[in-house]
């Protein structure tokens, strides 16, 4: 049974952004009511779930399934059957649910959605990360996520066993490309940037060759950004660096290369494939009547 390197993160359940996430997901799928359902079901129909894997994956985000089901109605039963970061395959049971019929079919098609969405970017991840493994380089992730699910689209990578990059521009200083451009060249966007940063937080810059590395340096950089450099370049200029700063590689990184850029011996590479491009992974739930609750 394969797991999370170090056992998954803690989920942030209790996240008032995960709680807002959840609430738009249902509303985008329910509306005003679930009408099939309303018409279809006779009333206080109880039935039992359960959410099975159809193929091979890392399961991300089994708490979701419970708090979307939850929310429609506190008397459904959840029971995780298994926890994230675990490795499933097909047929192997994720979650049993027991409660209301129409609770259960309406938060159905949500439920999914988040964990066959997190599933697939975790499994990606892992990956990644066995791609690397034994060489000492960490894997990371980007702000490449899709709009307004970045908190548990991270969490999945995490889980996955990758490190979780900036949150958002207010949680690091990476001066790109367009900074440089706008702020008349490296050496002035740094010098800027270490006059103003807060205490402790690094300045991290994104350069493409040797000329703006050993710019980046000279002005204090603490952590070079290769951007879209060939395996072979990544070489030199890691070698360039030295111990002078952290090297992180980022861009054109497939799991066809990671390895070779990896051999190049950066602290990080960073794929924003892990968000940007995982597949939904396939997962299904099979839904049986039940005895309701005497009383």
């Amino acid at each position: 049974m394969s797991r999370c390197p170090g056992g998954p993160p803690p989920f942030p359940f209790s996240s008032p952004q995960v709680r807002a996430i959840v609430e738009a997901a249902l509303e985008e799928d329910i509306g005003r009511r679930d009408l099939t359902t309303a018409i279809v079901l006779a009333p206080g129909l109880w039935a039992s779930g359960r959410v099975v894997a159809q193929g091979t994956f890392v399961v991300a985000g089994v708490a979701l399934v419970g708090m979307v089901c939850r929310r429609l109605d506190d008397r459904v039963a959840v029971e995780e059957v298994t926890e994230d970061g675990q490795e499933v395959f097909a047929g192997q049971e994720i979650v049993r649910l027991v409660g209301p019929a129409s609770t259960i079919l309406a938060g159905e098609r949500t439920a999914l959605n988040f964990l066959q969405r997190l599933s697939g970017i975790a499994t990606l991840t892992r990956r990644f990360v066995r791609a690397v493994e034994g060489t000492g380089v960490a894997i990371a992730d980007t702000r490449k996520t899709s709009p307004g699910m970045r908190l548990l689209e991270k969490y999945a990578t995490a889980v996955g066993g990758a490190l979780n990059h900036r949150l958002g521009l207010d949680d690091g200083i990476l001066i790109k490309d367009n900074h440089i451009l706008l702020a008349g060249g490296v050496r002035a966007a740094v010098e800027r940037a270490r006059e103003a940063a807060p205490w402790g937080m690094k300045v991290q810059v994104e350069c493409s060759g040797e000329a703006q590395v050993e710019e980046a340096l000279a002005a204090g950089a603490d952590a070079i950004l290769l951007d879209n450099v060939t395996p072979a370049t990544a070489q030199e200029l890691v070698a360039l660096v030295g111990k002078r700063a952290e090297v992180e590689i980022s861009g054109g990184v497939s799991l066809e290369n990671v390895a070779q850029y990896a051999a190049a011996k950066p602290q990080r590479i960073s794929v924003g494939a892990l968000t940007h491009s995982a597949p939904a992974v396939p997962i299904h739930m099979v839904v049986e009547r039940a005895d309701a609750p005497a009383g």
